[in-house]
C-alpha cells in the first residue's frame, strides 16, 4: 500500500482494500471556450472528396466486374485465351464508359447505394445534391448565408447614424427648436 492512499486497514470496511483509480471521473476542462467567439467567420464548408480515391474506387469497380466475368467463364471451362480476350474486351468497354462519366454499376442498370464508410462518395453525392437543390431554388453561386441579415443591420445602422447626425446639425444651428428636437430623438431611442 502506498503512503496516504486508500484505507489504513481494510478491516471492517467490507472491501479487500485494493485501490484503483476511478475511471468514471471526468477531469475539468481547460478554461478556454469550446467555440470561437467570432461567428462572422464561421461558414459551413462542405467536405471536398478526394478525386484520387474516387478514381481508384471506380477502377476497382471495373476490375471487380472483370473478375466476376473471369470466374464465370472459368466455371464454364472456357479456354484461357478466350477468357483473356473477353475480359480484356469488357475491361476496355468499362474503362471507356468510365471515361465518358458512366460508372460500372450504373451501366448494368443497378442503382448504387453508398455505404456509410464511403466518405468520399458520400461527399461527392452531397455536393451533387446541394448543386441540384441550389439550381431548383434558383440560388446564385455567390450567395452567402446570412447576407440578408447583415445588409438589413447595415441599413438600420446607417439610418441611426443619419438620425443622430440630423439631430446634431439642428442643435448646431442654435435655436429653441434644436433643444426640443434633440430631446425628441433621445426619447425615441430610449
Amino acid at each position: 500500500m502506498s503512503d496516504n492512499v486508500g484505507l489504513s486497514t481494510p478491516r471492517g470496511s467490507g472491501t479487500s482494500g485494493y485501490v484503483q483509480r476511478n475511471l468514471a471521473h471526468l477531469r475539468p476542462r481547460d478554461k478556454t471556450t469550446p467555440y470561437p467567439k467570432d461567428t462572422d467567420n464561421l461558414h459551413h464548408k462542405q467536405r471536398e472528396p478526394d478525386k484520387k480515391i474516387l478514381e481508384h474506387d471506380r477502377k476497382r469497380e471495373v476490375e471487380v466486374k472483370v473478375f466476376e466475368l473471369r470466374d464465370k467463364l472459368e466455371e464454364e471451362e472456357v479456354e484461357e485465351e478466350e477468357i483473356e480476350s473477353r475480359c480484356d474486351a469488357l475491361r476496355q468497354k468499362l474503362l471507356a464508359d468510365l471515361a465518358h462519366g458512366i460508372s460500372a454499376s450504373s451501366s448494368s442498370g443497378q442503382k448504387r447505394s453508398i455505404k456509410s464508410h464511403q466518405v468520399h462518395e458520400l461527399a461527392e453525392a452531397k455536393i451533387k445534391e446541394s448543386e441540384r437543390l441550389r439550381k431548383a431554388l434558383k440560388i446564385s453561386k455567390d450567395y452567402q448565408e446570412g447576407g440578408h441579415w447583415k445588409r438589413q443591420e447595415e441599413r438600420t445602422m446607417t439610418k441611426q447614424t443619419a438620425e443622430t447626425g440630423a439631430g446634431v446639425e439642428v442643435a448646431g444651428s442654435g435655436g429653441r427648436e434644436a433643444e426640443t428636437m434633440s430631446h425628441e430623438t433621445r426619447d425615441t431611442m430610449d
